[in-house]
Formats: structure tokens, C-alpha cells, sequence
């Protein structure tokens, strides 16, 4: 049995599971999502939990189990809490600020680099840290590998677009004389 795909979903007050035969819904206070339901997996839900369960022990199933439960658990955390992703920037004369509803980041090009923010994902800029959040987990993720990938962070100086908490390995450089 799948350690992950067996242990109850614990729905919070103000979250409700509508499970059809192609989809589930999740409904909360911050909003909506929808995810199709997997063939040879099955989610019911039983008074204030919800229980992923799988028809029989076939790899393929058994793949798909522990998946299922994940999409599901992560779909309830978003509707009630939402999910969020800091990065920040270094550099010398590296800037962002918001224009309108998107991000515009100087980061040392002769240009400044434009983000289009996608719907329902919302980032916040306090001095060179932006704080991507919204309540579905693999789109906050992707936004925030996105405008990392603007301009990696380069390991002779660290400078670039980073996470907060993300350890960048360091070179030394030219050594010189010795």
C-alpha cells in the first residue's frame, strides 16, 4: 500500500469536495480548482476526510495512488490557505518594480525585461524581494522557475534572481599569481 496514497485528507470548516465521475471540485474560501480524476483511482469523501483508494494492486494503479492523493491535498491547502514563493534579487543596480500587473526588472541588460504575471497568481515587490502567491501549488511553482530563469544566479558573484533560503555554491575565479 502506498504510504502517501492511504492516509486521509482532514478537510478544514469552509472547504467542500465535489467528486463526479471525471472530476474533482474543490471549493474554499480563496477560491475554486478542478482536477480530473485518474482512471483505476477513486475519491470519497467520508464525513470531514477525504480517502483515496485504489481498484486493485497493478503498478500502474499503484503509480497513480499516492499522485491522486497528492493533487487532492494540495488542491484543499490552496483553496483554504494558498501557497507562496519568495525570491529576491542580487546585483548591483538590479531592480523590480510593478508595472500596472506586471513585473519590470532591471537585471543588467540593455533593456529592462518585462513578466506578465499569469491570471490568478498575484506577486508582491518589497525593495528586491517578489513574493509570488495564489492558490494553485504547480503554478505559483512554475511562475516562480520562470522569472528565476530571467537571470540564474552566477556562482563567481551570486548575482541574479534567486529564492530565499536557496544556497548558490561559489568559485573562486582566477587564481593569479601564486
Amino acid at each position: 500500500m502506498s504510504r502517501i496514497g492511504k492516509l486521509p485528507i482532514d478537510i478544514p470548516s469552509g472547504v467542500t469536495i465535489t467528486v463526479d465521475t471525471n472530476e474533482i471540485t474543490v471549493a474554499g474560501s480563496k477560491g475554486t480548482l478542478k482536477q480530473f480524476t485518474m482512471p483505476g483511482v477513486t475519491v470519497t469523501v467520508e464525513g470531514q476526510q477525504a480517502v483515496v483508494t485504489r481498484e486493485n494492486d497493478e503498478p500502474k494503479n499503484r503509480a497513480k495512488h499516492g499522485l491522486m492523493r497528492s493533487l487532492v491535498f494540495n488542491m484543499v491547502k490552496g483553496v483554504s490557505e494558498g501557497f507562496e514563493k519568495k525570491l529576491e534579487l542580487n546585483g548591483v543596480g538590479y531592480r523590480v518594480a510593478m508595472a500596472g500587473t506586471d513585473l519590470k526588472f532591471n537585471i543588467g541588460f540593455s533593456h529592462d525585461v518585462t513578466y506578465k504575471i499569469p491570471q490568478g497568481i498575484t506577486a508582491k515587490v518589497e525593495q528586491n524581494t517578489i513574493t509570488i502567491s495564489g492558490i494553485d501549488k504547480q503554478q505559483v511553482g512554475q511562475t516562480a522557475a520562470e522569472i528565476r530563469a530571467l537571470k540564474k544566479p552566477e556562482p563567481y558573484k551570486g548575482k541574479g534572481i534567486k529564492y530565499v533560503g536557496e544556497r548558490i555554491i561559489r568559485k573562486s575565479g582566477k587564481s593569479g599569481k601564486d
